[in-house]
C-alpha cells in the first residue's frame, strides 16, 4: 500500500500525523491489555533486571499498564507484561488444588 503525502498541505499532514499517533496508541494499548490478561494474582513470575540480573517474584497487582510484582528480595517492581515470564512450579500448583473444593449452589 501506497500513500501519496507530496500533495498534502502542512495542516493536513499535522492531521494524518495526529491520526496515526492515536492509532498507535490505540494498537499498543490492545497489545499491553492482550498481555496483562495472561498474569494472576499469585503467579510466580520472573523478569531481567538491569544489573541485578534475573528477578524472581509473585504477581500482586495488575495496574493498568503494568504488573506490580514482589520480589523475592522484598521489593515491588511495576513490570511490562512483555517483560515477565511465568515459572510454572508444579508441586506448588498441585498443594493449592487439594485445597480446592465445589461449594453446593444455591437453588
Amino acid at each position: 500500500m501506497s500513500i501519496d503525502i507530496d500533495s498534502l498541505s502542512y495542516e493536513e499532514l499535522i492531521k494524518l500525523n495526529q491520526q496515526i499517533v492515536e492509532r498507535l496508541k490505540f494498537l499498543d494499548t490492545v497489545h499491553t491489555q492482550k498481555e496483562m490478561m495472561q498474569f494472576f494474582t499469585g503467579d510466580q513470575v520472573s523478569f531481567q533486571s538491569s544489573g541485578r540480573g534475573r528477578q524472581v517474584g509473585i504477581v500482586v497487582k495488575c495496574n493498568k499498564k503494568t504488573i506490580t510484582v514482589l520480589a523475592e528480595s522484598g521489593e515491588k517492581w511495576n513490570i511490562s507484561p512483555q517483560l515477565l515470564s511465568k515459572i510454572k512450579n508444579v508441586k506448588s500448583r498441585s498443594k493449592k488444588l487439594d485445597n480446592i473444593f465445589d461449594l453446593p449452589r444455591k437453588k
